[in-house]
């Protein structure tokens, strides 16, 4: 593993345990070079996922466009990064253990959702204006209300 601070290619591995979702590996290492140290994570590389669009266009899973909507909605909110992690980590386990090669981007925008509706309503309010593309005052008010009941 090279070390993200030097770039020297010799580090160790000095701890090694299951991370707190138990379906990864933390690795705690240290360069041989630099003395720095840091964390890896070890997951099993699983089948490459297909996303199907609202358009129907199809592209492989990125976990990163989760991350990215989540924390766009959460912008400015009372919501750690750890618990944005966990609720990602979650998204992701809940969408791999279905076992599918092809998942409808619906199912993951609904999963956010009601995720976020859990964590933090202003997230949840922002996340589903975007998703839902409310086109105006009163779709956004709809959504409230349905919150709200």
């Amino acid at each position: 593993m090279k070390c993200p601070f030097c770039g020297h290619e010799n580090t160790r591995v000095i701890d090694s345990r299951p991370a707190e979702d138990n379906n990864s590996i933390r690795r705690r290492r240290v360069c041989d070079e630099c003395g720095k140290r840091f964390t890896t994570y070890e997951k099993i590389e699983t089948i490459p996922l297909i996303i199907i669009k609202k358009d129907m266009t199809r592209e492989a899973y990125d976990r990163k466009k989760i991350e990215g909507g989540i924390l766009r909605a959460c912008h400015k909110r009372p919501v750690s990064a750890q618990a944005m992690t966990k609720m990602v980590d979650d998204i992701e386990t809940d969408i791999f253990s279905r076992e599918e090669k092809e998942i409808p981007s619906d199912y993951i925008g609904e999963l956010i959702m009601n995720k976020l509706k859990d964590l933090d309503p202003v997230a949840y309010v922002r996340f589903a204006s975007v998703y839902r593309e409310f086109k105006d005052v009163n779709t956004f008010m709809d959504e409230l209300k349905k919150m709200l009941n």
